[in-house]
C-alpha cells in the first residue's frame, strides 16, 4: 500500500530537504498544493484530511492550528516544529532514544519530530541519566554549535551573501524554545544550561556536554560512560560510539548524512570528560529524523530515504 502523505510547509528548508528525500519512492505519495492551494484555507485543510500522514514544516503557532484542522481520528501527524515536543498526547520522535522507542512511534498518532540540538544532548545525556551515572538533579550544562541552515531562509541568505559572522553565539538569556524538551526527555530536574552558537558552515552540528567526574557521586571513569552509551545503541544503524580520541573534532563529520556519532572524550587522570556528539541539523536533527518516523509509523523499512 502506498502512503499518502502532505507536507505542511513544504517550500520551506526542512520540507524541500523532506520532500527530495522522497523522491522516486513508490511506497509513498506526496500530496501537493500549488502556490494558490497553499494559500486558500479551504484546499489546505482539505489536504491535511486527506492525507494517511502529514508532516508539519511550520512555526510553532501554525502548526497547532495545522492540527486543529484535522477533523477525524485516521491521519497520522509528525510534527517537525517545537510546538508539541513536550505537550500532552504525542509521541516524541527519537527511536533510539529509549528501548521502546521505535515501537511507541509505530503506534502513535501524533509524533513530535526532536529539535536538532536536543537530538544531540538527549543522546548524549538520557542514556547516563537512566543507568544513574548522572544524577536526575545533577547542574548539566550543554555547549553546541549548528550549521547557519538550521536558521531558516533569511539566516542563510545572509550568511551566503558574506554578511555575518563566522561565529556567532546566541540564545544569551538562556531562554530558548529548546530548553524545556532537554530537560523533560532527558529526565532531569533541573533546566540545563543551554549555550547555542551558529558557525559559517551550511550543515553540521556539534553538541558537547562537560562533565567534572570527580564530583559526580560514584566517579564514573571514561570507559563506564562510554560502555554505557553503547549498550544504549547497540544495533542502532544510525548510532555509533566511536572510540577514537581525535585531536579535534569537525563541525561537518556528519553533514550530508543521517548518522549520529558520540564521543566519550577526557582524562581520568583529572576526572574530566567531554561528551561529544555529531550530526547534521538538517538530517538526524531535522528533515531525515522526520522521513525515518514516517518510515516506522506507516510500517516501511526505518532506513529508506536515509543518507547512511
Amino acid at each position: 500500500m502506498t502512503a499518502r502523505l502532505f507536507i505542511d510547509g513544504a517550500a520551506g528548508t526542512t520540507g524541500i530537504d523532506i520532500r527530495e528525500r522522497l523522491t522516486g519512492r513508490t511506497d509513498v505519495a506526496i500530496l501537493l498544493l500549488d502556490d494558490a492551494s497553499r494559500k486558500d484555507p479551504a484546499a489546505r485543510r482539505a489536504a491535511l484530511n486527506d492525507a494517511d500522514f502529514v508532516i508539519l514544516c511550520l512555526p510553532d503557532d501554525a502548526a497547532r492550528e495545522a492540527v486543529a484542522l484535522i477533523d477525524n481520528d485516521r491521519t497520522r501527524v509528525i510534527d517537525a516544529s517545537s510546538a508539541h515536543r513536550v505537550a500532552d498526547g504525542w509521541t516524541y520522535g527519537f527511536p533510539e532514544l529509549e528501548p521502546d522507542g521505535e515501537t511507541r512511534i509505530a503506534a502513535a498518532t501524533r509524533v513530535s519530530n526532536p529539535g536538532c540540538y536536543p537530538t544531540g544532548f538527549l543522546a548524549l545525556v538520557r542514556p547516563l541519566v537512566r543507568a544513574g551515572l548522572i544524577p536526575a538533579d545533577w547542574p548539566v550544562s550543554v555547549n553546541a554549535t549548528s550549521g547557519y541552515s538550521g536558521g531558516g531562509k533569511a539566516m542563510i541568505a545572509d550568511y551566503e551573501a558574506g554578511g555575518a559572522s563566522a561565529f556567532r553565539p546566541y540564545a544569551l538569556s538562556l531562554a530558548h524554545k529548546h530548553v524545556p524538551e532537554m530537560t523533560v526527555h532527558a529526565g532531569l530536574a533541573h533546566a540545563p544550561i543551554f549555550a547555542p552558537a551558529v558557525a559559517n558552515v551550511r550543515q553540521g552540528m556539534v553538541v558537547e556536554v562537560p562533565l567534572p567526574l570527580h564530583a559526580l557521586p560514584g566517579r564514573p571513569t571514561l570507559a563506564s560512560l562510554s560502555d554505557a552509551l553503547s549498550a544504549a545503541y547497540d544495533g542502532q544503524p544510525l548510532v555509533t560510539v566511536a572510540n577514537d580520541q581525535p585531536a579535534g573534532i569537525a563541525i561537518e563529520e556528519n553533514a550530508g548524512t543521517d548518522r549520529l556519532t558520540l564521543r566519550v572524550l577526557g582524562n581520568d587522570t583529572t576526572g574530566q570528560a567531554r561528551l561529544v556528539a555529531t550530526l547534521d541539523n538538517l538530517g538526524k536533527g531535522a528533515g531525515g529524523a522526520a522521513v525515518q518516523n514516517l518510515n516506522i509509523m506507516a510500517g516501511l523499512d526505518p532506513l529508506a530515504g536515509l543518507h547512511r
